[in-house]
């Protein structure tokens, strides 16, 4: 099983002639059987159309080379007629977003994982930001589209709510706190001095202000409040998995750049290649050393070079 990343900028090697036959560029997609069905390459002849290798013909996908029998299993677009709706489609799955039948959005696909007989075994899913979320395998994925890849389930994200009841339970001591404002019934002592002055019945409201019933409730609204605040950060390291993923992300990518700077090492320049401001990276003929790798790699004119040497 290899990733994509894995296969794009091998080397294409012709077992029986002994040569290379250009660079792989990408992978044309067979989305209805969710499958490779060719792989396009780059030769010193680019300029004059697509060109690509039928997977079934591919011997092997190596860890420095992809092999196969001969030239002849390279196709042109004029051979290639089986081959055109395909590039029609142009089916990419890398980039599209996973989105559920349910109508929610996983995150992106970042990477797909290729068997040794071309099918898709499964897609690795990012977030926006490209932190690893999930492996979809192939039986979880109904339709691979242009724009959106439809699979049947996915990874479940962790919620934060139990925590929100907290906050409500500090209501209840509230009310508790009301009955002690029925507990002053000592109005009895009143009640023996009141045959003797009826006009002093309106000292009975006088008992209500009696304030102690507003010291407690401070108290019980106040100490829980002190505590609520202290749950709700718990949740965040949330986002401790991202780390994990990088290293395996950088050694691809830094596998593939020592593939192609192998590749390129010690050929010879087909023509000029120039940074933009117009300073000379490698003259025409020159040899293609470290030096010029690096000044055509700080100058992001790789791809050039690679697509003008001899």
């Amino acid at each position: 099983m290899k990733t994509s990343a894995e296969i794009l900028g091998l080397p294409v090697i012709s077992i029986t002639e002994g040569r290379e036959l250009g660079m792989s560029k990408t992978l044309l997609i067979d989305a209805k059987n969710g499958a490779v069905a060719a792989i396009t390459i780059e030769d010193d002849d680019w300029y004059r159309g697509v060109k690509l290798i039928p997977f079934e013909s591919v011997i092997a996908v190596g860890a420095d080379a992809i092999t196969i029998t001969n030239s002849e299993n390279i196709l042109t677009l004029e051979d290639a007629v089986d081959f055109e709706n395909l590039l029609d489609e142009n089916v990419r799955i890398i980039g599209t977003k996973a989105i559920t039948k349910a109508g929610t959005i996983q995150g992106s696909v970042s990477e797909i994982y290729i068997g040794d007989d071309g099918k898709v075994v499964q897609c690795e899913i990012s977030d926006p930001q490209g932190n690893f979320l999930d492996n979809i395998s192939a039986e979880q994925i109904s339709i691979f589209g242009k724009q959106v890849t439809v699979i049947d389930s996915g990874s479940v994200a962790a919620t934060a709510a139990p925590a929100m009841p907290a906050a409500e339970t500090p209501a209840a001591p509230a009310f508790e706190a009301a009955p002690t404002f029925a507990e002053p019934p000592v109005a009895e002592p009143v009640a023996e001095a009141a045959p003797e002055p009826v006009p002093e019945t309106p000292a009975v409201p006088d008992m209500p202000a009696a304030e102690p019933v507003e010291e407690p409730a401070p108290e019980s609204v106040v100490e829980p409040a002190a505590e609520t605040p202290a749950e709700v950060p718990a949740p965040e390291p949330a986002a401790a998995p991202e780390a994990a993923e990088d290293p395996a992300e950088k050694a691809a990518a830094k596998a593939t750049e020592d593939r192609h700077r192998r590749f390129l090492l010690n050929k010879k320049a087909s023509r000029r290649i120039t940074t933009d401001t117009g300073v000379v990276i490698v003259e025409a003929g020159g040899d293609i050393t470290e030096e010029v790798l690096q000044k055509a790699k700080l100058a992001n004119k790789i791809i050039e070079l690679s697509m003008n040497v001899q």
